[in-house]
């Protein structure tokens, strides 16, 4: 690592070029004044290995994870443009995805698929589950190295559009996505983020285009970095896909995506894309009063089933120019 730290064990987890550091942090001493000390050398672990996890953080109150994110990360974002439901907990903390305890979170990379995507996210575990419960992640450049050359390609030059249809019952309403009952404010931000807008009534549908991969702008890695497999209609299981598609048609889906110049992408292409998730994902256990940080270029983060009570809180911060 670049820096090293100070009053604590670190070691790292790997697998299939997926990398955890893990710091155990000294129990005694005040925390904030031990983060303080180890600001640089945190920042340097995540832009090493992607995902750093502090063992026994010493964070007890939620405002406090925003002063660390911002301290560590640059400012904190507000959850614009959201795709799934989380909760504001306190200023710009938000609980983590609410989705239920039987269900997976696929890895993805936060907001991909938005040109205000943040650089780092910090998960904050408040209440670890009973069971399960784990933030595993996948090493985005690992994941680009098991898709083949085609696909890559074929991605490279077309880029990933995604569509969304934004009604009231059935996935996220625009006043919930644009975190607004203003349809002048939508407007504005979509006009100013590339977003194509179309209205029915009070039912909007929206159009736009990202980039499938990117380039880390510190490490110079080149990364696999977009959200098709999680937007596309297939991610969906069998019964729910054909509900929807019988109810809503395929222009009339929550959320979809295809090559960026429309045409679609096959269930084998995001076969595909997912196997190569799964064989680089890698997962730490969460303790109650663990933090772990990613830097979300790098590294993609999704969440696996659990019982009992958890309770994981989430700030997302962008670095400064």
């Amino acid at each position: 690592m670049g820096s090293s730290f100070t009053e604590a064990e670190i070691d790292v987890l790997e697998h299939n070029g997926t990398r955890i550091a893990r710091v155990r942090r000294a129990e005694d001493g005040d925390h904030r004044a031990w983060f303080a000390k180890n600001n640089e050398a945190l920042r340097s672990a995540m832009y090493e290995h992607g995902a750093v996890m502090v063992k026994g953080s010493g964070l007890v109150e939620q405002a406090g994870l925003a002063d660390l994110a911002e301290q560590i990360g640059g400012r904190t974002l507000e959850y614009n443009e959201r795709s799934t439901p989380r909760s504001r907990v306190t200023g710009k903390v938000y609980t983590s995805t609410e989705y239920p305890a039987d269900q997976s979170i696929p890895q993805h990379n936060e907001s991909a698929y938005s040109a205000n995507w943040p650089h780092n996210v910090f998960f904050f575990c408040a209440l670890a589950a009973a069971s399960g419960g784990e933030t595993p992640v996948a090493d985005s450049s690992a994941v680009l190295d098991r898709l083949p050359s085609a696909l890559v390609e074929r991605f490279a030059e077309r880029g990933v559009l995604y569509t969304r249809t934004y009604r009231v019952g059935m996935g996220l309403s625009w006043q919930e996505g644009f975190q607004t009952e203003d349809k002048g404010q939508v407007e504005r931000y979509c006009a100013d983020h590339g977003i194509q807008t179309e209205w029915d009534g009070d039912l909007l549908r929206t159009r736009h285009k990202r980039p499938a991969l990117a380039v880390h702008p510190v490490t110079g890695k080149k990364v696999w970095f977009n959200q098709a497999h999680l937007f596309h209609v297939h991610a969906l299981p069998e019964a729910a896909r054909e509900g929807l598609l019988e109810i809503c048609g395929e222009d009339g889906l929550p959320r979809n995506a295809y090559y960026g110049d429309g045409t679609p992408i096959t269930a084998d292409e995001l076969a595909t894309i997912t196997s190569a998730y799964e064989e680089t994902t890698l997962a730490e256990p969460w303790s109650t009063g663990d933090l772990l940080m990613v830097d979300n270029l790098l590294t993609s983060h999704g969440r696996r089933p659990f019982t009992g009570d958890r309770k994981v809180l989430v700030a997302m911060t962008q670095r400064e120019g």
